[in-house]
């Protein structure tokens, strides 16, 4: 089996910690880095960035964007701020390496249409970050749903909660990420849901408030979506920060599915052993389930050495770009807003 190089464009995000630890892990791969503008916050691997990180998880470091690129990779991770995605997605393409994109796919629809065009020019793939999706429970729930044994779906409502991240704080810069938890939350559900039913979303209605961690945030930190498809199911969306800063874990994601032949509820990072600490007194919570990262990875990596086209692509990146303008719009105006379908490529 060939070796294989993958390059890992910015370290801004927090999935790149694990990203980079499980391609390091994978036989026949190469990780180098690069984090030009990563400036480490503490001392703890969470709060490292730039060669600080790279050195910390063992894998190699470039000191630009240019000089990691030059190192003529296959593939590229990028995990960027959100608003840096397009450029960094640009660059990659044009060197001619597959792509796996960090979610969501971009801040603006104009981005998200010129990252469709520049891999299409280049030829490469372009794959979304959406690792929910491989858990082996929503394979089970899709394949139950499709051989009819939950009849005629009605409803989807979901939950996506979590922690404010506290050492990447671009995460509530409406600059940087392009908006709060509406941007960072709503995109995984949206993405199940678009799998499931395989029909286009509608229209979208939304609410959201700043008021938990108000001092922090510059943008919302809770919101709960309506989603109306092409088919009738109407899903339901809570993507809050609601998670305070004392919790054990970072957060979860669960999903209730009705249909009129029977209901299914999923809680994805259910399984976890508790406890009580003993110094502090607060609880303890250690997760033993799958990790949906190494799976998306391995399905990535896979397809850059097949060659093969890989889901979550583009389209599902765009598809669920267009749910979230549109439900930032609708808090804009007050008003229930059509969803934007994706036009025509341009080019081959």
């Amino acid at each position: 089996m060939r070796g294989l190089k993958v390059a890992v464009m910015s370290f801004a995000h927090t999935h790149a910690l694990g990203y980079m630890t499980s391609l390091a892990a994978m036989p026949g791969v190469e990780v180098r880095g690069s984090d030009p503008d990563g400036t480490s916050t503490g001392e703890s691997v969470g709060e490292l960035r730039g060669r600080a990180l790279a050195d910390a998880l063992g894998v190699g470091y470039a000191d630009t964007f240019e000089e990691l690129l030059a190192w003529g990779p296959d593939a590229v991770v990028i995990t960027s701020e959100n608003a840096r995605h397009r450029k960094l997605v640009e660059l990659a393409a044009a060197a001619g390496a597959h792509i796996l994109c960090e979610k969501p796919l971009a801040t603006t629809w104009e981005d998200g249409l010129a990252m469709r065009e520049a891999a299409a020019t280049a030829g490469v793939m372009l794959m979304v970050a959406f690792p929910v999706r491989f858990a082996s429970a929503f394979t089970r729930l899709r394949s139950a749903y499709r051989a009819g044994a939950l009849g005629h779906l009605i409803t989807v409502r979901g939950a996506n909660n979590g922690m404010l991240p506290r050492s990447r704080d671009w995460f509530a810069d409406p600059v940087l990420s392009g908006g709060g938890a509406l941007i960072d939350h709503v995109v995984h559900i949206a993405d199940m849901v678009d799998d499931l039913i395989d029909s286009e979303p509608v229209s979208v209605t939304a609410i959201t408030n700043r008021t938990l961690h108000a001092q922090r945030a510059g943008a919302e930190t809770a919101g709960l979506v309506n989603i109306t498809y092409e088919n009738g199911v109407i899903a339901a969306i809570d993507c809050s920060w609601s998670k305070p800063d004392t919790s054990p874990v970072w957060g979860g994601l669960t999903l209730h599915v009705a249909g009129t032949g029977g209901t299914v509820e999923v809680d994805f990072f259910g399984p976890a052993a508790h406890g009580i600490s003993s110094e502090t007194g607060l609880p303890i919570e250690s997760r033993y389930g799958p990790n949906f990262d190494d799976a998306m990875l391995d399905t990535f990596i896979d397809a850059v050495r097949s060659g093969r086209h890989a889901q979550p692509d583009v389209h599902v990146g765009l598809r669920t770009l267009s749910i979230v303008l549109a439900a930032q719009e609708s808090v804009r105006t007050g008003r229930t807003v059509p969803v934007v379908r994706e036009p025509a490529a341009t080019s081959s």
